[in-house]
């Protein structure tokens, strides 16, 4: 019945939903291909590659949020000079661009690196999620987890939202008042 009304659409000219099979690549070659991903975003802050690491990216405005801990938050509100300042936020928003430029503007080295990396996918959706450390000058400047929200596309998986949590290096924040 299926393939009469197929038939009968096309011969119509009429647009049917009849469902179809999605050609679809597989768990294994889909886990590639992100871990794939994962690979070009670090090496791309060590290489300061704005263009490769902009590719990742479903669009230039995903949602890019960092959650600053307790402590951290603690600790800089400790060190201002004056104590009638605002506390920081606990959490400030940004995007793959500014991340970029600011990494390829820095001096020294940056990178980033990825522990206990899992992925959930269902084919078209995935998630992955990590422990990252960031590093700056080859000095441990933040680490945390880090969740990435992603969506297979035509032109293959893409990231479409960037979130972690992020505590400061204590031995980097500034003295206290």
């Amino acid at each position: 019945m299926k393939a009469f009304l197929a038939v009968a659409s096309l011969a119509l000219g009429l647009s049917l939903s009849v469902p179809h099979p999605v050609l679809a690549q597989g768990p294994e070659d889909d886990r590639r291909q992100i871990e794939g991903i994962v690979e070009t975003f670090r090496s791309a802050i060590i290489n300061k590659d704005r263009t490769s690491f902009l590719k990742l990216f479903l669009r230039e405005d995903v949602t890019w949020v960092g959650v600053i801990t307790d402590g951290s938050i603690e600790r800089n509100y400790a060190s201002r000079k004056d104590p009638k300042e605002p506390r920081p936020p606990k959490y400030f928003a940004g995007s793959p661009r500014k991340f970029i430029e600011n990494i390829a503007k820095a001096a020294g080295p940056r990178a980033e690196t990825f522990e206990n990396v899992r992925i959930d996918s269902d084919g078209d959706v995935a998630q992955v999620w990590f422990d990252y450390v960031f590093l700056a000058d080859d000095r441990q400047q933040n680490w945390g987890k880090e969740s990435w929200q992603m969506v297979r596309t035509d032109g293959g998986w893409k990231i479409a939202a960037v979130v972690w949590s992020m505590e400061d290096n204590p031995a980097l924040a500034p003295p206290r008042k």
